[in-house]
């Protein structure tokens, strides 16, 4: 029997963690093989690599993020997010995630 997750749950247990600043649980929510595709054009490829490029922010405690809007269609999940804590100025963007088996597998970031 093959068990449906629904996908803005996921994408909810990520938010979570990543406003406690937990980095098990933010990466036990994406799938190995993720893809990032980050607002600059840059890929982050891989668990290990988000991981890597979270690990100094959530150390640091400093980062937090405010869902002012959210859609969801099928797998994809798309928020529109203010982030608070990369820049001295909040960032607002749309994100959006798709989500498969239960895991995080592709991520886009827009501005």
């Amino acid at each position: 029997m093959t068990v449906v997750i629904d996908p803005q749950s996921v994408v909810e247990r990520q938010l979570d963690a990543y406003n406690a600043h937990d980095l098990d649980a933010f990466v036990a929510t994406y799938a190995q093989n993720v893809v990032v595709h980050r607002r600059d054009g840059s890929l982050w490829e891989g668990s290990e690599a988000l991981r890597d490029a979270y690990r100094d922010q959530f150390a640091a405690g400093r980062c937090r993020a405010e869902i002012t809007g959210r859609r969801v269609e099928g797998g994809w999940v798309v928020d529109h997010e203010t982030a608070y804590g990369i820049t001295d100025e909040p960032i607002h963007l749309l994100v959006a995630y798709h989500v498969r088996d239960g895991l995080i597998d592709q991520v886009r970031f827009m501005a």
